[in-house]
């Protein structure tokens, strides 16, 4: 048995509840940890900071599941929905800090939504990763059929628009977020080179099948 083999053993004696346990206590310690001044001088934004990136890290994670089993063979299927939820709650928690610890007023989030590019950003690819989030159950999986595959293709968008948020709320060109766009625009650019071969596949295939048809 090589390493691969060994790794994905393991992996599946993994519970999927050990994942959504461990997921949904990690913002409940950051915020711990905010609360008793391990976070700094700014708990606030420093909590809004590691939710935020986190929530970046489960997108990413979540997009490089197919090429990571394509690639490696290292298979984390089972656990893309767990991802995926966990994704969505890491965001939402990343947007309840902002809205209930950071900026308050309600008047004054319109305001910064309109006015601060990279907010606008950030709200467009929460908006665009809720129907994700609510259709990931196995009742919308039936009632959806072929349509929900398609719905979530929105994962593509999100994840842009979540390494774009990203680098804007630096604003200068820091190293960190331009890695993270990196990964997603690699990851992105292996699925479109997939497509394409599989696309030109199925033309040759079609070809070969006109040619021997009498």
């Amino acid at each position: 048995m090589n390493v691969v083999d060994r790794i994905n053993t393991a992996l599946r004696k993994v519970p999927i509840w050990v994942l959504y346990t461990i997921g949904a206590l990690w913002p409940a310690w950051l915020l711990y940890q905010a609360a008793t001044g391990a976070m700094g001088v700014e708990p606030i934004k420093a909590l809004e900071h590691a939710l935020g990136e986190l929530g970046l890290q489960a997108l990413i994670l979540g997009l490089a599941i197919t090429p990571l089993r394509a690639i490696a063979g290292v298979n984390l299927i089972r656990f893309r929905r767990a991802i995926g939820v966990l994704t969505f709650y890491f965001i939402a928690a990343h947007l309840l800090v902002w809205l209930v610890l950071d900026v308050q007023i309600l008047s004054e989030i319109w305001k910064d939504i309109l006015k601060r590019p990279y907010i606008t950003v950030g709200m467009v690819g929460f908006l665009l990763m809720t129907p994700l989030a609510i259709t990931s159950n196995n009742w919308s999986v039936r009632k959806l059929g072929p349509s929900w595959r398609k719905l979530h293709r929105l994962v593509y968008p999100t994840v842009i628009l979540g390494g774009v948020h990203y680098v804007m709320v630096g604003k200068t060109w820091e190293a960190e977020p331009l890695v993270y766009m990196a990964v997603i625009l690699t990851l992105l650019g292996w699925r479109v080179v997939q497509a394409r071969k599989k696309s030109k596949s199925r033309r040759q295939t079609v070809a070969r099948a006109t040619r021997v048809a009498p």
